[in-house]
């Protein structure tokens, strides 16, 4: 008879071995006694055998998940979603205005969750079932597109005319949209070929967007709300960083400050990522945006992809088509790489107290606008393949887990914020000494002051006139321009907190002959031209970016990015300009009399200099010395004691002592 017994000779070398089967089946006797005598080497072959009945329990428990793993995995979602129900009825019974972001939330998924599910499941019969209506629709599209047109200028005018009658300034925006319009389409590559559909289709969607987010109650407190959620939650960076650098280092200097917040973003979106949420949510943004636009699938992913990230991380989502895109696509792509920001660096503008919302809202009003500008200015004269709704797929990364998926993101942000730094180091440093050497070339011809940020002042201030700043503000927001297209918008931002923290401050809006803020209205425009990535140093970043990807193709991509660079640095000047139509002001004070009776003048801040001011223009002094008050402070004896508590922090020729 065979000897079945195993060799360990056998399990080095990994050969199967009969004898597991035969002493599966056999029972293991209690106790030693009446065992026969063996050798060690036969007692260490056995140990395998007894391993692996020890093991087939759990065998089988893995046989059995692998083959109910459908019903098990419905059965998990199924508790999980119960679980969740019961937590949303619980939160809405308790606080439903508390949980009224849940309930917003949740109703999102659960349409594009719907959505998905119908179209999965129905999507072939509903396309059959409304054939016949789509076919009527085409043949009455030639003359409803008109009356749709004529529909829609005659409302916008409507709106205009209504909307400015209080606010005539709004029209000066509205003349900058026409004006930096028909400057693109006169630098367009094929005049002829220009899709109008994609151009007023994506401005149009960024005006509904501007209007959602600006205009109404519901949509700018949303977005104020989840500004603030967001800077809450970039408030954790200081758990790590002052950790490791100390929490002096991080009150005090800017690196320890403002960049580590990039590497927890960047960490976060490396997870969501891995979880597949950012892939979701641009796939649904890029869907809505090919519908209506009439995009192809690789540009419209790309362009919705730079809503959450950057110029280089964009590409990486179509990264397999970009061999075979055309010209067209390819300028597309660029431009929306340089007319938003990425997400990580949105954090670190949010940290110097650049308003969340209206950077949000810059971001995402870039998205149709870019793709929209790019078709009037690089239209498709090439037959793309990649017309089909379905021809991208996005692949997940290759994490194995989230752990490792935070890793690799917060490793990936080093080198972006190694960048930024030495960018900041680099451009202050050369600022600096171009502003010495124009100041000394001025000093020459006895003109005193001249400054880069002079010379932008001058020649970009009829730009900043037509976004809609005030005269008085476009040499200061002409400056700020020029210096995110000559240098970069992260040195752009850190000038415009600086003007708005002196606003806040209170502090008095000129010094002699220098401006030391800007008003409400022109930070908000402001902050939407600086939204983007449109500057001389990108160049680059792009060209290094997807020539990386697609070496073949670098002399194509040489050839499109400097009018895909003007045509982004153009997107985020309209994106001011649609803000400036919008904006309307908000907080501010209503009764400067109640507010001066009640505020504490211990410290001054922007709504006491406004009240201030207020009260200084309604006060008159006689050539006796008598002071008298008009307007609404008419007859209140209060007014002294208000004027005086002004008169501390600012000087005019009411108060005591001045001329």
């Amino acid at each position: 008879m065979e000897d079945s017994r195993i060799s360990l000779g056998k399990l080095k070398e990994g050969s199967e071995n009969p004898a597991f089967d035969l002493m599966e089946e056999e029972e293991l006797p209690e106790g030693n006694d009446g065992l026969p005598e063996e050798s060690e080497k036969e007692e260490k072959a056995r140990c395998p055998s007894c391993w692996r009945k020890v093991m087939q329990p759990m065998g089988k428990a893995r046989h059995f998940c692998k083959t109910h793993s459908s019903l098990l995995r419905k059965i998990f979602l199924g508790l999980l979603c119960t679980a969740y129900l019961c937590y949303f009825i619980a939160a809405c019974c308790l606080n439903f205005q508390r949980a009224l972001a849940l309930v917003v939330i949740t109703c999102i998924v659960v349409f594009f969750v719907g959505y998905d599910f119908i179209q999965k499941h129905y999507g072939a019969k509903l396309v059959r079932l409304f054939s016949p209506c789509q076919q009527c629709f085409r043949k009455s599209w030639p003359w409803l597109k008109w009356v749709f047109c004529l529909a829609v200028l005659g409302g916008l005018v409507t709106w205009l005319a209504l909307d400015t009658a209080k606010n005539p300034e709004q029209l000066i925006s509205f003349a900058g949209i026409c004006v930096f319009v028909l400057v693109l389409f006169a630098c367009s590559k094929h005049h002829g070929a220009v899709s109008w559909r994609a151009v007023f289709w994506g401005l149009g969607m960024e005006f509904v967007l501007g209007i959602f987010i600006i205009r109404t109650d519901p949509g700018f407190e949303a977005f104020q709300w989840l500004g603030s959620q967001i800077q809450y939650f970039l408030s954790y960076t200081t758990a790590g960083s002052g950790f490791v650098f100390g929490n002096k280092l991080i009150q005090e200097a800017f690196a320890f400050q403002a960049l580590p917040i990039i590497v927890f973003f960047s960490c976060v979106m490396s997870i969501l990522y891995y979880l597949g949420l950012m892939q979701w949510i641009i796939l649904k943004i890029s869907w809505l945006l090919q519908v209506t636009m009439g995009t192809t699938a690789t540009e419209t992913l790309s362009v919705a992809g730079n809503i959450f990230v950057g110029q280089t991380e964009a590409p990486l989502l179509i990264r397999p088509y970009l061999a075979d895109m055309t010209y067209s696509e390819i300028h597309a792509v660029m431009t929306g790489g340089f007319s938003t920001i990425a997400g990580s660096v949105m954090g670190a503008y949010m940290s110097f107290g650049i308003d969340p919302s209206s950077l949000m809202a810059a971001s995402v009003m870039a998205a149709p606008c870019a793709l929209a500008m790019s078709k009037l200015v690089y239209p498709e004269v090439e037959k793309s393949k990649f017309k089909s709704k379905d021809g991208v797929i996005i692949s997940n990364g290759g994490e194995q887990n989230i752990l490792e998926a935070a890793s690799n993101g917060a490793s990936a942000s080093v080198g972006l914020v190694a960048n930024i730094a030495a960018n900041l180091i680099a451009f202050l440093a050369v600022l600096e000494f171009v502003n010495a050497a124009l100041s000394w070339l001025g000093e020459m011809v006895d003109i005193k002051g001249l400054s880069f940020q002079l010379i932008c002042s001058y020649v970009l201030m009829p730009v900043a006139f037509l976004m809609g700043a005030d005269w008085a503000d476009s040499p200061v927001v002409a400056e700020l321009l020029g210096i995110k297209i000559f240098l970069n918008e992260f040195v752009a931002y850190e000038r415009l907190s600086m003007y708005k923290k002196n606003r806040l401050e209170g502090l008095e809006e000129w010094k002699g002959s220098q401006k030391q803020w800007i008003s409400v209205r022109a930070e908000i425009i402001t902050t939407f031209a600086l939204c983007g990535f449109a500057n001389l140093s990108s160049i680059g970043i792009m060209l290094g970016g997807l020539t990386s990807m697609v070496p073949q193709r670098k002399s194509d991509f040489a050839s499109i990015v400097l009018r895909a660079l003007f045509t982004g640095a153009c997107v985020s000047i309209l994106n001011a300009c649609v803000a400036g139509i919008l904006y309307v002001p908000r907080g501010e004070v209503e009764n400067c009399v109640t507010f001066l009776s009640t505020v504490d003048f211990n410290s001054t801040s922007y709504n006491i200099y406004v009240c201030c001011r207020q009260l200084f223009a309604n006060s008159m002094l006689s050539n006796n010395g008598t002071l008298s008050f008009t307007g609404a402070w008419a007859g209140l004896e209060a007014n002294m004691a208000s004027l005086t508590q002004c008169c501390g922090h600012y000087n005019h020729t009411t108060c005591p002592g001045q001329p």
